[in-house]
């Protein structure tokens, strides 16, 4: 079993006033050759925005973005004609296919927002633009894996164009679970949110990363309550 780990405090970081991301991978002004991604997951960006402000209205091409609310709200506008604030407790994804420009802004004019913007490749190309946005109840993935993307939508997840599965937990202290993959081939990239987990003879802890390329089974053992992102992705020949 090969593990790639990504502490916390080894991430990119950018400082912009009104944006304080941490890059989990390589993105913008932060460029590490051995951070490019984890198989198709190309970015794990983990966004802190200030009241009323947000990402102006700007294009992207052939790329799976999902969008996650840790805390707050997220106001999203795009040109296929979506207007919807995103809260915590939901999920959006955007197949930006052959072109969509989009804007996000902090919904709050007194609080920031906190969320994780994740990019993952297609399985194919120029596909017709599309958007989904779904809200999932935190009570059914407590001591269990709750399923919120999928290549297919199964299980009341959001879709996206990509054999890719990403997966929600809220562990209690002393718990073990255990993740069996969805496809043969994929590797599995663990995200921390909050709490310590025990992966193998590997402990994570809040927005730790643990990349592994090679299982069939894996368990996750919480050392104290604990949230995670699970993202199960085809690997890169």
């Amino acid at each position: 079993m090969q593990f790639t780990y990504h502490e916390a405090n080894t991430r990119g970081a950018a400082h912009h006033g009104w944006l304080n991301s941490q890059h989990t991978f390589s993105f913008a002004n932060y460029y590490d050759p051995d951070r490019m991604g984890f198989g198709v997951l190309r970015v794990i960006n983990d966004d802190v925005v200030a009241p009323s402000m947000g990402f102006g209205t700007h294009p992207h091409k052939n790329m799976e973005i999902i969008s996650v609310p840790l805390k707050g709200s997220l106001k999203h506008k795009d040109t296929m004609g979506n207007d919807f604030v995103i809260r915590k407790g939901e999920v959006q994804a955007m197949s930006a296919g052959t072109g969509v420009a989009h804007s996000e802004y902090n919904n709050s004019h007194n609080e920031e927002v906190n969320f994780l913007q994740i990019w993952v490749m297609p399985k194919k190309n120029n596909i017709a633009p599309a958007y989904s946005q779904k809200e999932f109840s935190e009570t059914e993935r407590r001591n269990k894996l709750q399923l919120i993307v999928s290549p297919d939508g199964r299980d009341h997840s959001v879709k996206i164009n990509q054999d890719a599965f990403f997966s929600l937990t809220e562990i209690e202290s002393g718990v073990q679970l255990e993740y069996e993959k969805y496809l043969k081939g994929n590797g599995l990239y663990i995200f921390v949110l909050e709490g310590s987990l025990k992966v193998g003879d590997k402990v994570l802890n809040k927005r730790d990363g643990l990349g592994i390329e090679s299982f069939e089974q894996i368990s996750l053992n919480a050392l104290k309550k604990t949230e995670v992102l699970l993202m199960e992705v085809p690997l890169l020949a």
